[in-house]
């Protein structure tokens, strides 16, 4: 996906993709979350996009949320975590 992604280091946990808005607390908290465990990880603040690479980041998002909401978390492309579970973030995504 060539998408305008922020990357973040930290551990390899595969590929980690979190669509956000910057405006947005739970996806703050969310961010702040993954910086913690040491993921490595890139984002999309989607409200940032403009004109048809924000229409692309909501067709995709919609194939793992059908609601587009925020946050969501995409783990390796077979997972989406759906807004900020911090249990269920550490669960998938913490130190094994």
């Amino acid at each position: 996906m060539s998408m305008n992604t922020q990357h973040v280091d930290g551990k390899d946990k595969g590929s980690v993709l979190l669509f956000a808005l910057s405006t947005c607390v739970w996806c703050k908290r969310t961010k702040r979350l993954l910086s913690e465990l040491g993921v490595a990880y890139d984002y999309i603040d989607v409200d940032l996009l403009e004109g048809e690479e924000k229409d692309a980041v909501h067709e995709e998002l919609a194939k793992w949320n059908k609601r587009r909401s925020y946050p969501t978390i995409i783990v390796n492309e077979e997972q989406a975590l759906i807004s900020y579970d911090e249990d269920k973030i550490r669960e998938v995504l913490g130190d094994d």
